[in-house]
């Protein structure tokens, strides 16, 4: 016999808001209580309520939409930026094996400097300005991005290309039929690995050399000791960071691994 509110939590399960804020109900509510029972000096531990207040005050006095369209543009400018140097480079480097012998000590090497580390230099070169900024974001994004290039040409079966070749096809046909198609799978992966990797930069960069911005925002709100507004930037960066991944990467990177992963897998059982 079926439960009277079994229904009604199988329909919870099916639906997507349900999955996507069930996770959260159990930690806001221990942040909440955490924050009620006052285990921690309110200076240093403020509660939900504390934070929306904090929310609906910027929001009213138009601070918090400046800075997220600051964070966003030189977000928009360092992705840009990155897939136009990124893909051409990794597609160089992963089908030309001069191009791979000569770069692929240096990709390793620059793939091991944090991009954190630049930045004492990035001042020193361009000042607190948009180019320091997206020079962090497009030297995050440009290396993992092209390691999962190279990777992705070198899963590419041989079958496919031998067989494009002895039916004659040049090898610009072979590039755009075979070898693009064949590293799609990877190419998406790295480009959600890389904004993943160029949003934390985003907000260092603008911890450290920003003069607005959500990460802006949370370090003048620490010196001020405004423990609120810290909060505040933390989940605005987590929600639109999970957005971005849930509306665009992640359907793309599943569309792409479905459509040719599974191609790609078929030819090599072959």
């Amino acid at each position: 016999m079926t439960a009277p509110g079994a229904p009604v939590w199988r329909r919870l399960a099916r639906s997507a808001t349900a999955r996507t804020l069930g996770p959260f109900v159990p930690v806001v509510a221990l942040w909440w209580l955490l924050a009620w029972l006052q285990i921690f000096p309110p200076a240093f531990f403020v509660g939900p309520d504390v934070v929306l207040a904090e929310l609906g005050g910027l929001l009213e006095r138009g601070i918090l939409p400046g800075y997220l369209s600051d964070s966003l543009t030189r977000l928009w400018y360092g992705v840009l930026f990155g897939l136009l140097i990124g893909l051409p480079l990794g597609f160089l480097v992963g089908m030309s094996p001069l191009a791979r012998r000569l770069t692929w000590p240096l990709l390793l090497f620059f793939q091991a400097v944090a991009d954190i580390a630049w930045l004492p230099i990035v001042i020193v070169w361009f000042g607190f300005s948009l180019t320091a900024v997206t020079f962090v974001i497009v030297y995050t994004i440009v290396f993992p991005l092209v390691l999962s290039i190279v990777a992705g040409i070198e899963q590419v079966p041989p079958e496919l290309v031998r067989a494009a070749r002895s039916m004659g096809a040049s090898p610009l046909r072979v590039f755009v039929e075979v070898i693009v198609p064949g590293s799609l799978p990877s190419v998406a992966s790295g480009v959600r690995t890389g904004l993943g990797y160029g949003w934390r930069a985003l907000v260092a960069a603008e911890i450290i050399v920003g003069t607005s911005g959500i990460g802006f925002m949370m370090f003048d709100a620490r010196r001020v000791g405004d423990v609120a507004e810290v909060f505040l930037g933390m989940i605005v960066l987590g929600i639109l960071w999970y957005a971005l991944d849930a509306l665009m990467l992640a359907p793309f990177e599943h569309a792409t691994v479905e459509r040719w992963g599974l191609v790609r897998q078929e030819a090599a059982a072959r």
